[in-house]
């Protein structure tokens, strides 16, 4: 947070103007041109998007949605949440990209459509994912979350295809504090966008008003919103330090049976996390073990992502353990080691070097 981004907050907080009013409409606008001109509304959050997305296709009791068990919580919760039913597949080991072999053995007559999460530094075959869905008269929803500033085969992610959800929670490539986007395809589905993220309403010609659905309150304030225009002018140099960290990770982190980074060198590949998967036992450690010996030299760790089909409701579906065999070794292996605005690559190194340490043969 800059102090151009600061004065931005204050001259919003003096203008009066705090819920959605011209900073939204300002920076829906950037963000669209950012994804190609398409149609772009901002709302809460990216779980907002995701359930936002699934019903402007029109998704709810009885449909299927078939998403990847590697992924955070809001997509399994939404699909449950508007009635549908999550039918889950395994992922790539690296890219963690949907299995579109499992994607297309699992379709069924009640299947409506796929939402594949993808993963920073690399990115599956979109261009299949998409041609599959066409071959099944399926709409695809991408939880773009983690990737704002990916590219794939020259365009940036959410300028093409079907619809594509974005967040900007503070962990994110970018931020509002609180907020996501949703990327569609005409002004027909974003015109419908508008309506479900405040309430259903919609204006009749005599200045009254009517509810044509029910629906939720997602819409962004002008708070909000000022901040994510501040931070998207900025995305570029975030997005390079990043990669810069990134690399710096795959230079200095030892080269160890046991510890898998992710893939390398994929161009224009933007890095919100910087995820490894760890062997433990042959270190003689558990994961609990490794993470606390990092955090008592200073470094905090994360966990991305649990199997969803393993959650309680996931198993709610009859999903069990050794269905998904990635997903779960993902699941109990990975470690989302610290990368964020504010490290410099000596901050990078001595996690690197502090990693190497813990994990010296037993």
């Amino acid at each position: 947070m800059d102090e151009a981004t600061i004065q931005g907050v204050v001259e919003v907080l003096r203008s009066n103007w705090l819920a959605s009013g011209p900073k939204v409409t300002e920076f829906e606008a950037a963000l669209s041109a950012s994804f190609g001109s398409r149609p772009t509304r901002v709302v809460t959050s990216a779980t907002a998007a995701i359930e936002i997305a699934l019903q402007v296709c029109g998704i709810g009791p009885g449909d299927e949605v078939i998403t990847s068990s590697q992924s955070f919580f809001s997509a399994m919760n939404m699909i449950v949440k508007v009635g549908a039913t999550p039918v889950f597949v395994d992922c790539d080991l690296d890219t963690r990209f949907i299995d579109l072999a499992q994607v297309e053995a699992a379709i069924t007559p009640h299947t409506k459509a796929i939402l594949p999460t993808y993963f920073p530094g690399a990115l599956g075959d979109i261009s299949a994912l998409h041609a599959l869905a066409r071959r099944h008269r399926l709409r695809v929803i991408e939880d773009a979350a983690l990737v704002q500033g990916s590219y794939w085969q020259g365009q940036p992610i959410g300028s093409f295809g079907d619809i594509a959800t974005f967040s900007f929670h503070p962990n994110k490539n970018m931020t509002t504090i609180e907020g996501g986007a949703i990327v569609v395809a005409d002004e027909d589905q974003a015109r419908l966008v508008e309506v479900l993220r405040f309430h259903g309403i919609e204006r009749l010609p005599d200045g009254t008003r009517d509810v044509s659905v029910a629906a939720g309150k997602f819409n962004m304030s002008d708070v909000s919103a000022v901040i994510g225009l501040h931070q998207l002018r900025q995305l570029p140099a975030l997005l390079a330090h990043r990669a810069e960290l990134a690399a710096c990770y795959f230079q200095h982190l030892p080269a160890l049976p046991g510890l898998r980074l992710p893939p390398h060198g994929t161009p224009q590949q933007s890095w919100n996390m910087f995820n490894v998967l760890i062997s433990y036992e042959q270190f003689g450690h558990t994961r609990p073990s490794f993470r606390a010996a990092l955090q008592e030299m200073g470094i905090g760790t994360g966990m991305s992502y649990e199997a969803c089909h393993l959650t309680s409701v996931g198993k709610q579906y009859g999903y069990h353990e050794g269905q998904f065999p990635n997903t779960e070794r993902i699941a109990r292996e990975t470690v989302t080691l610290p990368l964020h605005a504010a490290m410099t690559p000596t901050d990078v190194q001595h996690v690197c070097t502090a990693v190497g340490h813990v994990l010296r043969p037993a």
